[in-house]
C-alpha cells in the first residue's frame, strides 16, 4: 500500500485499497487476501471489509466478500470509466436491434435488483424501469435470475424476511411457488414474467457471467402481451438474450 500522509485516515487508505484490489479476473476476496491486498491485519482487514459491506459497496456470503452496485457510483464522476454499464451497452444495443424490444441490464444493490443499463427501441412499452429503477428481486425476471445465482438455503432466507406483495393478480408471492421458480430458472437458464408487474406485460430475463460462472447482472427484455406470447418469447427472445449476454460474459 503506497505511503500516505501523517494526518491522512488509516482505515480510509486501508478500505481503498481494498476496494482497488478487485478486477474482472479478481471478483471476491476473502479476509486473508484482502489482508494481503491492503498489507494490513487480517483483523483490520475484517473490520474494513464488514463496514463496506453494511454501507452497500460489499457483499459477504460467509466466506468471500464481493462488489456491489453501489460501487458504480463512485465511479460515475470519471468520464473515462469502463464500468459494467459501459461495457454492456453495445450488447444492449445489438440485442435491441435484433428484438426490437427494450433492453434492460439489472445488477444486485443489496436485496434489491438495479437496472444499470438499457437501449430503448423505438416501439416503447410502458414499463417504469429506466437507468437507476430498483424492483423487488422476487418481482421481476431479472431479480429471479439474480436470485438463481443463489444457494437454495440463501433464497429461502431472503423470502423469509421478505415482505411479498402482489402487483397484480398474476403475481407470485407464494414462497413455494416463487422457490421453485428460481430453481427453475438455474435449471432452464431463464426467468419471464407473465403480466406479473404490470397487466399487459411480459419479461424474460438471461444471466450474465463473470469469469469464475458467477451470476454478475441479468439481460431481459419485455413486450406487450398483445404482441408476444409468453412461448414466443422463450423461443424468439431467449436465444438473443443469451447469445449477447454469454458476449458479454467473456469480456468481464
Amino acid at each position: 500500500m503506497a505511503s500516505r500522509l501523517p494526518e491522512g485516515m488509516g482505515g480510509l487508505a486501508k478500505g481503498l485499497a481494498i476496494l482497488e484490489s478487485f478486477s474482472p479476473r479478481r471478483t471476491r476476496l476473502t479476509i486473508t487476501e484482502a489482508a494481503e491486498a491492503a498489507e494490513t491485519s487480517r483483523a483490520s482487514a475484517r473490520r474494513c471489509l464488514l463496514t463496506l459491506a453494511e454501507l452497500g459497496y460489499l457483499e459477504f456470503d460467509g466466506k468471500f466478500f464481493r462488489p456491489q452496485a453501489r460501487l458504480l457510483a463512485l465511479s460515475a464522476g470519471f468520464s473515462g470509466t469502463r464500468a459494467l454499464p459501459q461495457v454492456a451497452q453495445p450488447f444492449l444495443a445489438a440485442a435491441r436491434d435484433k428484438l426490437n424490444e427494450s433492453i434492460s441490464l439489472a445488477v444486485l444493490d443489496g436485496e434489491l435488483g438495479l437496472f444499470v443499463a438499457r437501449a430503448e427501441a423505438e416501439r416503447l412499452v410502458t414499463t417504469g424501469i429506466q437507468i437507476g429503477t430498483r424492483m423487488d428481486l422476487y418481482a421481476s425476471a431479472t431479480g429471479r435470475v439474480l436470485l438463481a445465482g443463489w444457494s437454495d438455503e440463501r433464497v429461502a432466507a431472503y423470502l423469509d424476511r421478505t415482505a411479498l406483495k402482489a402487483r397484480t393478480k398474476h403475481s407470485l408471492v407464494k414462497k413455494a411457488a416463487l422457490r421453485e421458480a428460481v430453481r427453475e430458472t438455474r435449471t432452464v437458464g431463464y426467468a419471464y414474467t407473465d403480466q406479473e408487474l404490470e397487466i399487459g406485460l411480459r419479461s424474460v430475463a438471461v444471466p450474465v457471467f463473470d469469469a469464475d460462472g458467477a451470476v454478475v447482472a441479468a439481460m431481459s427484455a419485455s413486450a406487450s402481451s398483445a404482441r408476444v406470447t409468453v412461448a414466443q418469447m422463450v423461443k424468439g427472445f431467449v436465444p438473443v438474450l443469451r447469445r449477447h449476454a454469454d458476449e458479454l460474459s467473456r469480456i468481464l
